[in-house]
């Protein structure tokens, strides 16, 4: 393998040297699937879990974190950094997730507030807030690269790795060969600390870029009313609805949002949404504040009244809301939209 990624070209010179192709890797990635693959003896399994995937160097007194886009974390997380470098073993490269714990349940939105640009913000969420990492692949130590490695002997080595370091925040990733335990993992995703299920073929070596592993979702559907909408870019007609759903005080909270309307059905929805508008729409948490949905981010929506109902499919909910964008499946006519609460979604 020639050439350098985005994850390996900034990275000290010290690890370079150590580690060689392991640092010209993009990390392994996954394939969408409806169900997990059920070959007896053939997959290992593990959770997905709610967190930042992340590469973690060391060698020496040089240890670099980097997001599976290539971009750095280890500002963000400089109590994960000090972690790694108080480890005995001096050189490694692994594979893995950060994740912050709140109240005994991973908090996305914990991780989101740690990109910030202030280093004294930083460094007291990580105090208040602290990281930890959570491992599950091993891709080279200091006899050299695992990469080619199957994944049980990089399993074997990772789990000797997580059991000398002996420490809270370094974490081995759960994994079973059950079928019927991955399922219980998949039932129980989708809310909390867990995203669904991922599926590793035990003779696979780490296929660094590729869609080697498959990962399974937990998808639910939830009736939203849609208290809002936002226009296309530079287009006069619909590009997104906006979700609500009722608190336990009666009102209309945001939750997200759904984008995939029908190209032939959008001069008609306009219509008939600019025909209900009206302020205020969201009488409880409205759109327009900070927001992980970037490519939906923007001041400008327009209020409804609340009478249309939407049926959706969700994956995530993570702080009453929904994590991603949701698919849309139907109207609802039949549904009052007082009874769009957030039961639905929660579980209560």
């Amino acid at each position: 393998m020639t050439g350098e990624s985005a994850i390996s070209r900034d990275l000290p010179t010290s690890v370079k040297s150590s580690f060689g192709v392991a640092l010209s890797t993009a990390p392994m990635e996954a394939k969408a699937a409806d169900t997990l693959p059920a070959d007896a003896g053939r997959w290992q399994y593990e959770p997905k879990w709610d967190g930042f995937r992340c590469l973690a160097f060391k060698a020496g007194a040089a240890v670099e974190l980097r997001a599976k886009s290539g971009k750095p974390l280890a500002r963000y997380f400089p109590e994960v950094v000090g972690m790694l470098h108080e480890l005995k073993t001096k050189e490694f490269v692994v594979d893995g997730e950060i994740v912050i714990e709140i109240a005994g349940s991973l908090s996305f939105d914990a991780l989101q507030m740690r990109l910030h640009p202030a280093e004294s913000r930083i460094r007291k969420l990580s105090v208040a807030t602290p990281a930890k990492l959570i491992l599950f692949d091993m891709l080279a130590t200091s006899e050299g690269a695992l990469m080619q490695q199957p994944l049980s002997v990089r399993r074997a080595a990772l789990e000797l790795f997580v059991t000398s370091a002996g420490r809270k925040d370094l974490e081995l990733s759960r994994a079973t060969l059950d079928l019927a335990a991955a399922g219980r993992w998949l039932g129980q995703s989708g809310q909390g600390s867990t995203d669904g299920v991922v599926a590793k073929l035990l003779d696979d070596e780490y296929r660094p870029g590729e869609r080697a592993m498959v990962k399974v979702k937990r998808l639910r559907t939830a009736d939203c009313v849609v208290g809002g909408f936002r226009y296309l870019a530079n287009s006069c007609e619909v590009g997104s609805l906006l979700l609500g759903l009722y608190n336990d005080q009666g009102q209309l909270d945001h939750v997200g949002f759904t984008s995939t309307i029908a190209r032939d059905d959008r001069a008609r929805l306009t219509r008939q949404l600019e025909a209900l508008r009206s302020a205020p729409g969201f009488t409880g948490k409205a759109p327009g504040g900070p927001s992980r949905w970037s490519t939906e981010r923007s001041g400008q929506w327009e209020p409804l009244r609340p009478q249309l109902v939407a049926e959706v499919r969700f994956d995530h909910v993570t702080g009453d809301r929904f994590r991603h964008g949701t698919k849309f499946l139907r109207w609802r006519p039949d549904k009052s939209p007082k009874q769009c609460t957030f039961e639905q979604i929660l579980g209560k």
